[in-house]
């Protein structure tokens, strides 16, 4: 295996950020998102692990292509220049200064001074390791300058995926000619400078930037982009179908029936089911069941948490019950589960390897 091939993602545990914090029960006070802005707590869960970042610094013409890294989201920020961003869904486009471009489910994509440059697989090129998870690259003929700031990342909260799967192929923010979105050029100027010369701290500084980046820009498409307004984040604007997912999200152990939800809401039992339904497109007590088992995955994943542990903490008679009801809903076992949390990483590394 090549040794470039590290940098990504094949760290010992140490070099990695990781929120520890339990993840399952009823959130405590004091609580910064009542149940009346379920948006604002789904957006509160995009917390980011995993993260690498790379400085670029390229001449004309440059290109290169970052590979597939199913579960990670990439972003780039142009703080000079400009660039062609192609992916394999979506027709290519000009990110230019200023600008921020999000590839959410983590393809592989090219970057490049104009359509059509050479563009070799990133690993294959030479780059300045400054820290675990920080480097420089440098690449390029010596024309026109572009410099950028790349960043991937990975959200471990289960309301995090249900958020990132229903994003498009590619976000594109154009920060620079909008005076809504100054709040960006802010960032982006601090980024760019800690960027440019990585003092004490200045890798932290650059991660906490990334964080706000991302979620800012999510946001930005939420409120231009008419998808965003159906499924499961319209649903989550919905004043009633919005506060009963946040019940659900937020005590995953309580008996959850149609009844109780629709009397927490006071709506009749069929008027809520049929809403839920027709909002979520799943009907309610089947999200609730997979939203306890994409809880119970992140836990076995993060904590190497037993099967009894999870059964107790959502709710579940027995082992036996829990495991059950597990493996219907993931397909899997828990224990399957848990023994593939070490090679997931291993198989990314492979599949980035071609």
């Amino acid at each position: 295996m090549p040794e470039a091939l590290v940098y990504m993602l094949d760290r010992p545990s140490h070099w990695t950020i990781r929120v520890r914090s339990r993840i399952l029960g009823v959130m405590e006070a004091p609580d910064p998102f009542p149940p009346s802005d379920p948006l604002g707590e789904a957006l509160h869960f995009l917390r980011m692990n995993g993260a690498y970042y790379c400085r670029s610094e390229l001449t004309a013409p440059w290109g290169f292509t970052l590979p597939p890294m199913p579960g990670y989201l990439w972003f780039h920020v142009v703080t000079s220049g400009r660039l062609w961003l192609e992916t394999g869904a979506e027709e290519g486009g000009w990110i230019q200064l200023g600008d921020l471009a999000l590839v959410p489910h983590g393809d592989g994509h090219v970057l490049c001074s104009e359509p059509g440059a050479p563009a070799p697989g990133i690993l294959d090129l030479e780059r300045e390791a400054v820290s675990d998870r920080y480097e420089i690259l440098r690449h390029g003929e010596g024309g026109a300058p572009t410099s950028l700031i790349c960043g991937a990342v990975r959200f471990e909260h289960p309301a995090a995926g249900n958020l990132i799967e229903i994003l498009p192929a590619t976000i594109h923010i154009e920060g620079s000619n909008s005076p809504r979105l100054e709040w960006m050029q802010s960032i982006l100027r601090l980024m760019a400078s800690e960027a440019c010369e990585l003092r004490p701290g200045g890798e932290a500084v650059i991660t906490r930037l990334g964080d706000i980046l991302v979620i800012q820009a999510i946001r930005a498409w939420m409120e231009s982009d008419p998808a965003a307004q159906t499924g499961w984040l319209g649903a989550l604007q919905d004043p009633q179908i919005g506060r009963a997912i946040s019940h659900i999200h937020r005590d995953p152990a309580r008996n959850w029936t149609v009844a109780s939800l629709a009397h927490e809401l006071a709506m009749s039992r069929s008027a809520f089911a049929a809403r839920f339904t027709d909002l979520v497109g799943e009907p309610v007590m089947s999200y609730v069941a997979r939203w306890r088992m994409q809880v119970a995955v992140a836990a076995l994943k993060d904590e190497g948490a037993t099967v009894g542990q999870l059964a107790d903490r959502l709710g579940y008679r027995s082992e036996a019950a829990f495991s059950r009801a597990f493996k219907r809903v993931i397909g899997v076992s828990p224990g399957a589960i848990r023994r593939s949390a070490g090679e997931e990483e291993r198989g990314l590394i492979a599949a980035a390897a071609g």
